[in-house]
């Protein structure tokens, strides 16, 4: 199988550290890669040795099969890389930022401004390209960061942790600007600890804990994992939400959540299916209209603590390597 980026074996120390301790990593051209993590997990030790920023202790990492030790010069040709913090000179504008950029990555003067432009526009920046950075709302520096990683068309672009700082409603813009990254065959490799970002981005995912991966798979065989599905119910009138406990409990043959003030969840193993159309009929036998009835896989979240006994915002008892 032919691979954008593939790693084997990574191992990186820091003193007495060790922020990977024999790490896999691979993605097909075209699609997402999603690192998924809690800080210190040895994320960005990875997005690192692979953009060439730092060499491996042991293992070996390529990118479209060039070597990221021995042909660093041209691996770095091929790859854009934005990192958690925004790197952008807030003393220039929009557009001097990015024609500067494209002007060190060998673009013409021209084709420079032209790039500039077609991404300003492309991250909802135009009317804002002759403003100096320094005048940016956060949001939109981070998306003057993307833009950035991207005026050089990598065939890989390196995310590391791309939303962190951003409200909601930029997380969204953030996460459809990713998605178009891969429409002309590019590669993503998307780091991040928030999960529902790695279900709604990733076509495979890595989960990473204390330097190793321990579960690689689509989202919805690692939901796998966990087991079972949940039906959650939440009663039209609150006043019921007793009398739907007892149904679930009784379909599910399992113990519910404790009822919250409108809304009840319970586990189902086996068909899934065919436990939650009978929790509709009972629902409609008993005359209880519903707000809410739903049928789901576990969450990421979920599976990350069934794997690691912990969830993603945990920090591991070291640090990694100075650079979380």
């Amino acid at each position: 199988m032919s691979y954008a980026f593939q790693a084997e074996g990574l191992v990186k120390r820091f003193g007495k550290t060790t922020a990977l301790a024999g790490v896999d990593l691979a993605a097909r051209p075209g699609t997402v890669l999603g690192v998924l993590g809690p800080n210190g997990a040895g994320k960005t030790t990875a997005v690192r040795i692979l953009a060439t920023l730092l060499r491996p202790d042991g293992g070996r990492a390529e990118v479209h099969g060039l070597d990221v030790v021995r042909q660093a010069a041209r691996v770095r040709e091929l790859i854009g890389l934005t990192g958690q913090y925004a790197s952008v000179d807030e003393d220039l504008t929009a557009m001097e930022n990015l024609v500067l950029i494209g002007r060190l990555l060998g673009l013409r003067k021209a084709e420079a401004r032209g790039r500039a432009a077609e991404m300003l526009e492309r991250f909802g920046l135009a009317e804002d390209a002759g403003r100096r950075v320094s005048g940016y709302s956060g949001g939109m520096r981070r998306r003057l960061d993307l833009a950035a990683g991207m005026i050089g068309r990598p065939a890989v672009i390196c995310l590391d942790e791309p939303t962190t700082g951003l409200d909601p409603g930029r997380r969204e813009e953030a996460w459809r600007m990713i998605r178009s990254m891969t429409r002309d065959g590019g590669t993503v490799l998307l780091t991040t600890q928030y999960l529902e970002e790695a279900d709604a981005l990733a076509d495979e995912i890595a989960v990473i804990d204390r330097g190793a991966v321990i579960a690689t798979g689509t989202p919805a065989a690692l939901k796998g994992i966990a087991g079972g599905q949940t039906i959650t119910v939440r009663p039209r009138d609150p006043g019921r939400v007793g009398e739907a406990a007892v149904i679930l409990r009784a379909v599910s043959g399992r113990e519910v959540d404790p009822p919250g003030r409108d809304v009840v969840t319970a586990p189902v193993m086996g068909d899934g299916g065919a436990a939650f159309a009978e929790t509709v009929r009972r629902l409609e036998d008993a005359g209880i209209a519903v707000a809410e009835l739903s049928l789901r896989l576990p969450s990421l979240d979920e599976v990350f603590r069934t794997l690691t006994g912990h969830g993603t915002r945990q920090e591991p008892g070291a640090r990694e390597g100075r650079a979380a």
